[in-house]
């Protein structure tokens, strides 16, 4: 029997940032050895991606967890019994199979994402090594993270119709320096809304909660926020968003409540162009809903030279995906989510899919979070150019921003420094 050698599987409810139950998974080693691990879960979510389980009912809401804990403790623990926590391939396929669906719906993504991440940090913690190294990486690379300023959308009861707008220190040479400037943005943009009387308080993510008139005021205010700080928008600060337009779809039309219009893809990236240019964004996440084929080929063509495109819903982490949008030249970046693929194999190979691609890479988290910074060593691990964990507050998010800087300083590592693509 190897020290790898599963032993026990656990499931434990614990409870994420909204105050909802999750899905902790504890694995036990034949050493002893224990790894934890927890599921993370979405507001707005793609239609393919991986499916939690969930209680229904009155309790919590209809959020409880207690079916998919119940799979860890009884399907899933008695099939990886015995089996080597080293071979994570091997686990996340009998995984796989066992639960039987193509969005992982009997046995529920949560139970299964939390149950995979949870081998891996329990192999890590046999090797007496950090899960970055267990992942095949000889130093760290620390990813340039991308920061949420204002939330909306479904983040914040759709106060604005856009879901996120947020920064990346373009300029930064280190993720010290990187997180210093965005905690300048950040104060400053709460300064801005509060001398305005826009502020109603925090978001789901950390961001501030806003009360515009408009979408473009948010930009706006945003841009200030930047230039208050003492930087210049485009250079050492740059704006990104995400669109989300999934959720202001509706009977053929993007119904941007806010500002009072029913726009079609055209016109709706026509208007983000303009932003692009006006406003110095560097990413554009979602731009058009997830089923708008058309429409993302149409504006990766259109912009795709001088901005990030991002797929969030239209790819959900899912390698078929991603090299059929390659193939059709819709996006040229992939966010990468492990809770929409579901185990950790499924999204390597959708890294990896976007990588040979020759695309840009995020890491990202979900805005139902917890402590868990499993994403920090697979960003760290796998090489991401940027990482994604929401605003600069609330300890679900600043766990991760905090883990970072840890890693930054292993001897050998180095920052992802990135520039816009013009």
């Amino acid at each position: 029997m190897s020290i790898t050698t599963i032993e026990r599987v656990r499931g434990r409810r614990v409870w994420d940032s909204r105050g909802r139950p999750t899905v902790e998974a504890e694995i036990e080693l034949a050493s002893g050895t224990i790894g934890r691990a927890i599921a993370p879960a979405g507001a707005s979510t793609g239609s393919g991606e991986a499916v939690d389980l969930r209680d229904g009912g009155a309790r919590q809401g209809g959020y409880d967890v207690t079916r998919a804990i119940a799979n860890v403790d009884g399907d899933i623990a008695l099939i990886l019994k015995g089996m080597d926590a080293a071979d994570q391939a091997a686990v996340d396929g009998e995984l796989i199979a066992l639960d039987g669906t193509a969005e992982k719906r009997r046995l529920g993504g949560n139970a299964i994402i939390a149950v995979s991440m949870a081998v891996a940090h329990a192999a890590a913690a046999a090797k007496r090594v950090p899960l970055w190294r267990h992942l095949g990486a000889t130093a760290p690379a620390v990813a340039l993270p991308e920061i949420q300023i204002i939330g909306g959308g479904a983040h914040a009861a759709a106060r604005v119709d856009l879901q996120d707008f947020l920064v990346i220190a373009t300029g930064a040479t280190s993720i010290v320096e990187a997180l210093d400037w965005t905690g300048e943005v950040y104060r400053a943009a709460g300064e801005i809304l509060k001398q305005r009387g826009l502020l109603q308080g925090v978001a789901d993510e950390g961001g501030w909660w806003p009360a515009f008139d408009s979408n473009e005021a948010a930009l706006e205010t945003l841009y200030a926020a930047i230039e208050r700080a003492g930087f210049t928008p485009g250079r050492e600060m740059s704006i990104s968003l995400d669109i989300a337009a999934t959720q202001f779809f509706s009977d053929g039309a993007y119904r941007l409540r806010r500002d009072g219009r029913d726009m079609d893809a055209a016109a709706l990236g026509a208007m983000l162009q303009r932003w692009a240019q006006d406003y110095r964004i560097v990413a554009i996440e979602d731009p058009v809903a997830e089923n708008d084929r058309d429409g993302m080929i149409a504006f990766t063509r259109a912009i795709g030279g001088r901005c990030l495109v991002v797929g969030d819903d239209f790819l959900v982490t899912n390698a078929d995906r991603i090299r059929a949008a390659a193939a059709a030249g819709a996006c040229n970046t992939a966010l990468i989510k492990p809770n929409q693929a579901g185990t950790l194999t499924e999204t390597r190979a959708a890294f990896d899919a976007a990588r040979a691609a020759g695309w840009r890479t995020i890491v990202s988290a979900r805005s139902g979070e917890t402590e868990d910074v499993t994403i920090v060593h697979l960003a760290a691990a796998w090489g991401a150019d940027i990482l994604k964990v929401g605003s600069f507050t609330r300890g679900e998010r600043t766990a991760k921003w905090n883990e970072s800087l840890r890693l930054a300083e292993i001897q050998g590592a180095r920052f992802t420094r990135w520039r816009p693509l013009a």
